[in-house]
């Protein structure tokens, strides 16, 4: 089975399951899923069929370093060590075609679950589990994170929206890790300014349609734009309304990283009198190659600030196309422009808690 998943595909590489827990059963299916995928643990075109009578499964990337898993068809069910312990990231720096032999020791769900403990801060909390959001006729959960000087002062406070909420404050709601914002801002705001955040859960299956501006010939219609729309005309007049917000553009500011980068990007192009400043990490520019070609007419109105983050461990398009979105705007716009590239950076939340507070510092 031969899955061409660039235009730009070089090498053809072969996964083979050489050894699976003595449970598993025949008839279940098992997932490839990696960074090459956007992390989507049930794509039915990374099902694994034979190669040489073993599971397995033969796609064509570039030359570069990727990151994969195995599932069962969800994270409840990723390949895991003893005692349901999910294992690590395997990676691979592909050179030239090659087939790679593994072994999978457990399924995590074979083990007891064991509910994860919340590990949010006592100054966030839950604005609406289903919050409604008119220009896409669907409900999210939204989250807030309050600075610890809000109850007992009357200030104003900047407001930086992010997305993937399920990932930013608790690694309970999270399926690979959390960001630690609230422990950084917690810490963080006592040297600097104190901001509000607000971070708004992705739509798992709907995520990668939400956060595409533009439709996708694999992943179909892009929803980006109403989903950017309801952040402006719907959330942020919510927020505004409800606590005590600094409403200007030089105060408002957005977030996310991978799809939720790109979509941030998007943000602040569509509406740059709304935000004046984005954090664009490791953003998934390849999904949707029209925001690689910016409308100089448009960067011209971007005055705020942008910081692009990306690592050299992320694949071999991830800093190119970065790069290639930042000097259009270096060369349109009078944005004020950071550029971090870090060699050893990956494809994670544990990567992004890492740069946060650096972009937080910089972007006030």
């Amino acid at each position: 089975m031969l899955i061409h998943l660039f235009s730009l595909a070089q090498h053809k590489v072969s996964f083979v399951v050489n050894n699976l827990p003595a449970y598993h059963k025949p008839s279940g299916k098992i997932y490839l899923v990696g960074n090459f995928n956007n992390w989507n643990p049930r794509d039915e075109k990374m099902v694994l069929k034979t190669i040489n009578g073993k599971p397995g499964i033969t796609i064509e990337l570039a030359k570069g370093m990727y990151e994969y898993k195995f599932t069962e068809g969800g994270w409840e069910g990723v390949e895991s060590l003893d005692k349901g312990i999910p294992t690590q990231n395997r990676s691979i720096v592909l050179e030239s075609d090659t087939t790679i032999n593994v072994e999978i020791q457990h399924w995590a769900d074979h083990f007891p679950r064991k509910e994860k403990q919340s590990t949010a801060s006592r100054n966030v909390h839950i604005i609406d589990n289903s919050f409604y959001i008119p220009q896409l006729d669907r409900r999210r959960r939204v989250w807030i994170y309050l600075p610890d000087s809000y109850n007992s002062s009357k200030k104003k406070y900047p407001v930086l929206y992010m997305h993937d909420g399920q990932n930013v404050f608790d690694d309970a709601t999270s399926a690979y890790g959390e960001w630690g914002v609230d422990e950084a801002l917690d810490s963080l705001g006592k040297k600097h300014r104190e901001i509000i955040v607000v971070a708004i859960d992705n739509g798992a299956d709907k995520r990668i349609n939400e956060y595409s501006p533009y439709d996708m010939e694999k992943y179909g219609k892009g929803e980006g734009a109403a989903y950017v729309d309801f952040l402006v005309q719907t959330l942020k007049p919510y927020i505004d309304k409800h606590y005590r917000t600094q409403k200007d553009e030089k105060n408002t500011f957005v977030a996310g990283s991978s799809m939720g980068g790109l979509i941030s990007f998007y943000a602040i192009l569509k509406y740059p009198k709304v935000f004046g400043g984005a954090g664009v990490f490791s953003p998934a520019f390849w999904i949707t190659p029209q925001l690689k070609n910016i409308d100089p007419e448009q960067a011209k109105k971007v005055k705020g600030k942008i910081y692009f983050y990306a690592g050299q461990a992320e694949g071999e398009q991830m800093v190119p196309g970065m790069l290639h979105v930042f000097e259009q705007m270096r060369r349109y716009s009078k944005a004020k422009i950071q550029t971090v590239i870090r060699a050893e950076g990956k494809h994670n939340e544990p990567t992004w808690r890492n740069e946060f507070p650096l972009f937080y510092k910089w972007i006030l």
